[in-house]
Order: structure tokens, then C-alpha cells, then sequence
């Protein structure tokens, strides 16, 4: 769940998507039945600040950032089937039942702290995890003083126990660096960890169960969003059906996803999740991105101005999702020019101005999903499926048709060197599926449904200057 401090930007945008091409592609093109779930973190004392600094009351700004991140599903074509918020009525009622095990466990205990603490993150620091005395993910930001006396959670019992699964199961968090880097915080010790806050400090958040003094830490009321999502604990039916599940976040979320959300359901007696995908960071033109330097870039405007099956196959195919990575105009004009509009477009529309003068119906593909691009997209490699594709399905098909000189051919002759190659075209739309749902659909409507359209222009080739508007 993104953090609805601020409007959407292109890093949720590129985790939003990667978790779509997950979906699809487990959907579409293995047939399974899938839960994608999505939506916002909506608690916590960042929230309950910038609520204050734009005059608004926490749920007045939580409800207008939330709006946005919903209208990503149009903008990028997203086949996400569920939305929680954290402030849903059945949310909260999930959070208080989980603390309730816990507790019940005997996991919560109450004591007096002082600790240095990042708002930004919504986490304490040690002196370990700090840079010249700041959070290295948010060096803006002055780290805060917390002293208070709240509930704690026992993380320190779980180190064996998280141990063990990070060795039983050695993809639980992908890629291998990440497991690695987890593993070794594990081992190194835990701390217990806070997990309530005073209410006469910050009222925005979930009532701790049999407290009313205190509110819920917003990480252990937004992790249970994973369960919350499925009706637990009231849909049992649904919980047993899709969890375990698989999650994805940024590498600043790695701790929180891999060890304390694993402990809290091992406190609470469920299954732990089954993966974790850990994504890089974005710059922008090699630069952090960051409101002071202007360099932000909002993912609504990159649709308007590229469409929104232009930004999927750019943050699919030109990133590798495991490593950081640096976005520019430039660099988007040129892989849009080359792969999509004088690559595919050009393709599809050579071959349809062809096939639609035959007036002939094709018919869909039923076929068995490659090896070779199964191996990938199980991977998450995604920049090297598609890759793939373009290798064995654009290339082959543009050389098959300049080779045969299909253009030069008429009647059953041109007919027949067609038709494999529409063949082969509704296969490569099968396999798009996950990377360009609209395009793929298009595809096959228009050479399966003769006559819905004239002409065939996907993508139309980008003419202005690099980052121009």
C-alpha cells in the first residue's frame, strides 16, 4: 500500500505496475484465479502533520489523496479487483482482532521509551542505521524524539524462528542480495518495537483494543492490510483461499515486509506470506527525486502526454525491476520510438492494412505459454521477456514480411503468406498480455473481428524534441 501522504509519483507508479504484471500474467496467461490487492496507508503522525499543514482534518486529506491513487487504475491499466483503505471500517476491525491474538500470545507488553524516531519513515533509528545523524531516506527530515510509555511487540522471539524460514525457503524475498541483507539484521539481534502511540499526542490512528489512551503504530495496523484485504477474520472461506500471497515493496520497506509483518503473523498463528519482491529506487536524470529540486515526476502527466500503455512498457521493459533506476525523457522518446512505434505499431499496422482487405476472420490463439518465457516472467525478469519477444516475434514477423514481399503479392497467393503471420502476431498478442493489456486486446479484436476498424495505429511516432511537451 503506497502512503497517502502525497499525490502519486513514478516510483509507486513502476511498484503498481510490476505488481499488475505479476497479476496478469498469473491471470491471463497461466489461467489461475487471482486477488490483487492495492490501495492506501492512511494513519500515522506524517499524515496527521501534513493534514495540519494543509488546514484539512486527517480524513479530509486522506480522502483526497486516496482519490488519486485509485485513478491509477485507468491511467495505467491496472486489473487490480480490490481497494482497502486503512481508515475502512473493516479494516480497523481486523487490526484490533490481530493485536488481540498477539496479545493474547502474550507478545504485548506495555513499558516506558525514549528513542530517536524518523517521520518519514514512520520508524525508530539507531545510531547504526544513521547518517551524519539523519536517516539516510530522508536526510530533510530532523529525526524526533519520542519518549512515552507504550505497547511493545516481542520481536525478539521471533529471531529464530525468521531464521529459519529465510533458510527454508530461499526465494522468500527476491532478489538474493535482499534475502541476504535481511538475514543478517535478523541474526545480528532484534529489538522489541513499539507499536502504540498516545492518543493525546496524535489521535489519528486505529484504537488499541481495551485502551482508548492509545492508538495503534501505523505499521502494525497497516501490515495487516495483506489478511484485512481478504475479509480475515470474518471470511475464512477467502482467506484460505489466496493467503499466503505475494507481496511487493521498495527496499526501504524490507524491513517492515520480511521480518516484523512475518513475526506479527507467526505471534498471531497464521501462515507467513509466500514472497517478497523488493524493487529499486528512482532517480530522475541521475538525481534523487525530490519536490525542493522540481524533478518529481507525476505519473499523469507522463500518461497525457505518452499514454498509458506507453509508460507500462517503459517501466516494464527498459527497468530491471531488482536494481535502481534512473528515468528520463530522453531515454523514454528513444525506447518508445524504437520498440513501440517504428517496432510493434509498425508491424501491426503493416500487416492489418493487408489482412483486412481479405475481409477473413481470424481465429484466437489456444496455445501452451513458452518455456523460455515462463522461466522469465517467473522470475520477474520482465525486461527480459519482453526483450524475448521482441526478439522472436517482431523481429521474425518484420522480417518475414519484407522477405516475402507480402505487399507485392494479391489475391489467395498474399492470402496465404498472411495468414501464418497473423497466426504468429495474435501470439505475440496472447503473450503482451501482462506488458500492454489495451494494445493486446486491440490486436486481437481487430485481426479476429474483421471490419471494427479502417486502420491500425498503435503508436504514433513521437516527433517532438526529448522531455518537450
Amino acid at each position: 500500500l503506497p502512503y497517502v501522504n502525497s499525490a502519486p509519483h513514478i516510483g509507486f507508479a513502476w511498484e503498481i505496475v510490476l505488481a499488475d504484471a505479476v497479476a496478469r500474467y498469473q491471470r491471463q496467461i497461466l489461467g489461475k484465479q487471482v486477488f490483487f490487492n492495492t490501495g492506501t496507508d492512511e494513519h500515522g503522525l506524517k499524515i496527521f502533520q501534513k493534514a495540519q499543514q494543509a488546514g484539512l482534518s486527517p480524513q479530509e486529506y486522506v480522502d483526497r489523496n486516496a482519490a488519486l491513487f485509485r485513478q491509477l487504475k485507468s491511467a495505467l491499466h491496472l486489473s487490480f479487483n480490490s481497494f482497502i483503505r486503512t481508515t475502512d471500517p473493516d479494516h480497523i476491525k481486523a487490526a484490533q482482532a490481530f493485536w488481540q491474538l498477539c496479545q493474547k500470545r502474550g507478545d504485548i507488553y506495555k513499558q516506558k521509551y525514549k528513542v530517536r524516531y524518523c517521520v518519514g519513515c514512520e520508524m525508530e533509528k539507531t545510531d547504526s542505521e544513521l547518517q551524519d545523524g539523519r536517516c539516510p531516506y530522508h536526510p530533510d527530515r530532523e529525526l524526533e524524539i519520542l519518549e512515552e510509555e507504550n505497547y511493545f511487540f516481542r520481536f525478539s522471539r521471533y529471531q529464530d524462528r525468521l531464521l529459519q524460514l529465510y533458510r527454508q525457503q530461499p526465494e522468500f524475498v527476491v532478489p538474493d542480495a535482499k534475502l541476504r541483507e535481511i538475514y543478517n539484521f535478523v541474526q545480528s539481534g532484534l529489538r522489541d518495537f513499539s507499536i502504540s502511540r498516545l492518543k493525546s499526542k496524535l489521535p489519528w490512528g486505529i484504537p488499541v483494543p481495551g485502551d482508548e489512551q492509545q492508538v495503534m503504530y501505523v505499521w502494525f495496523d497497516a501490515l495487516v492490510n495483506y489478511i484485512s484485504c481478504l475479509g480475515w477474520p470474518e471470511k475464512q472461506d477467502m482467506f484460505e483461499r489466496y493467503w499466503p500471497g505475494v507481496q511487493i515493496a521498495g527496499k526501504d520497506n524490507l524491513r517492515q515486509q520480511s521480518a516484523m509483518w512475518q513475526a506479527m503473523l507467526m505471534s498471531a498463528g497464521l501462515p507467513t506470506s509466500s514472497q517478497i519482491l523488493i524493487h529499486g529506487f528512482f532517480t530522475v536524470d541521475g538525481q534523487k527525486m525530490s519536490k525542493s529540486l522540481g524533478n518529481v515526476i507525476d505519473p499523469f502527466d507522463l500518461v497525457k502526454q505518452y499514454s498509458g500503455e506507453a509508460v507500462r512498457y517503459y517501466l516494464l521493459a527498459e527497468l530491471n525491476p531488482f536494481a535502481d533506476a534512473d528515468f528520463s525523457h530522453a531515454n523514454f522518446v528513444k525506447r518508445y520510438n524504437a520498440d513501440l512505434a517504428n517496432g510493434l505499431g509498425n508491424l501491426v499496422s503493416r500487416i492489418y492494412r493487408l489482412w483486412r482487405e481479405h475481409g477473413t476472420q481470424a481465429k484466437p490463439v489456444e496455445l501452451q505459454p513458452a518455456s523460455e518465457y515462463c522461466a522469465l516472467m517467473e522470475k520477474y525478469q520482465f525486461h527480459q521477456a519482453t526483450s524475448w519477444l521482441w526478439r522472436n516475434y517482431v523481429a521474425v514477423l518484420d522480417k518475414l514480411v519484407n522477405d516475402q514481399q507480402i505487399w507485392r503479392l494479391s489475391g489467395q497467393k498474399q492470402y496465404q503468406a498472411l495468414e501464418p503471420l497473423v497466426e504468429k502476431l495474435l501470439e505475440l498478442a496472447f503473450y503482451l498480455q501482462p506488458f500492454l493489456p489495451r494494445t493486446a486486446e486491440q490486436i486481437t479484436q481487430a485481426f479476429c473481428q474483421p471490419g471494427q476498424t479502417d486502420k491500425l495505429h498503435l503508436f504514433p511516432r513521437i516527433k517532438q524534441s526529448a522531455g518537450g511537451s
